[in-house]
């Protein structure tokens, strides 16, 4: 169980989990000692898994990023597996969600632009096993939200 010290950590954490445990346990009120400990337990629980780095993809030359609901055109006749571990070895495929709804999956792709996209599209996504209906979104812009602590 966490309590309202582990909250106000893991909110800390999360908007720059580069800090130092010093500078967490000072935004916190802590020692550098018990802010330690606190996160090393959180860790342990499983709560606090690994570190993520944010690349800005644009600086790197992917100017469009597109949300693909990808829909399996027999369920029966592909594994998901299958369908995900293949799609999962696409570079420019930078997420995948199994969904419920009308579509079966959800991916993130990453292009250098919209001619790079149709053709990660066509030779890679489309040429997929069981790949039926496609539906892309452009995204035009995203602002990062802190979660729900």
């Amino acid at each position: 169980m966490i309590d309202d010290l582990d909250r106000a950590i893991l909110r800390v954490v999360q908007a720059n989990a580069s800090l130092s445990t010093v500078a967490v346990g000072r935004a916190v009120g802590l020692s550098q000692a018990a802010t330690w400990r606190r996160l090393d337990r959180l860790r342990k629980a499983g709560i606090l898994a690994g570190r993520e780095l944010a690349l800005d993809l644009e600086k790197l030359g992917f100017g469009v990023t597109v949300f693909l609901g990808v829909k399996l055109a027999v369920k029966g006749r592909v594994s998901l597996e299958d369908f995900e571990r293949a799609v999962s070895a696409i570079p420019e495929v930078r997420r995948v969600e199994h969904v419920l709804g009308l579509y079966d999956y959800r991916l993130r792709v990453v292009a250098r632009d919209l001619a790079d996209f149709e053709r990660v599209l066509r030779r890679r996504i489309l040429a997929l096993p069981g790949v039926g209906d496609v539906e892309a979104n452009v995204m035009l812009s995203e602002e990062r939200l802190p979660g729900p602590l």
